[in-house]
């Protein structure tokens, strides 16, 4: 089991950087390099995904189109949600976001993303030589996204315009 954690701190309130973590169009943009799309299933194919609610995600990884569904399984706005996989490649799967607002009025988002691979012993042997690093990299580039549309005007293309 591999366990990334990281550290992004935005110039811009928290309720924003909440929601664009949980925008769905907004993952796509920091997920660009992989092909990712929204597979049209039985869930949230657009806007922000809710308490409950699931995902389907189809990206290409490791030369290797796949397919991942994950559900929000816990939501406290705007300080705190889970995303845990219920149908994909890995063993397991588990993401962490936690906001919080600085006395510098800046936000802290952090990241805990908690993932195992498929097939014991050489899941494991993945794990140590690839999987780790691979994950950390694709978790940093999603989270500079979201950094950059936060601090820009670009975040009103994504969340309501009630939202700031």
């Amino acid at each position: 089991m591999v366990t990334i954690e990281e550290v992004t701190c935005i110039d811009a309130p928290i309720q924003r950087c909440f929601d664009l973590a949980r925008s769905v169009e907004v993952h796509v943009l920091g997920n660009v390099h992989y092909g990712e799309q929204v597979v049209a299933t039985a869930g949230v194919t657009s806007g922000l995904i809710g308490a409950a609610q699931q995902v389907t995600w189809r990206a290409k990884h490791f030369g290797v189109w796949q397919q991942l569904t994950s559900e929000i399984t816990e939501l406290d706005p705007p300080s705190y949600f889970r995303d845990e996989m219920v149908k994909g490649i890995f063993r397991y799967m588990e993401h962490d976001h936690q906001f919080r607002q600085l006395p510098s009025g800046q936000t802290e988002m952090r990241d805990t993303f908690v993932v195992a691979a498929p097939l014991a012993v050489l899941g494991r042997l993945a794990e140590i030589l690839f999987l780790r690093e691979y994950m950390r990299k694709l978790l940093h580039e999603r989270n500079v996204v979201i950094k950059r549309v936060a601090e820009s005007s670009e975040w009103r293309q994504y969340l309501p315009p009630c939202a700031s």
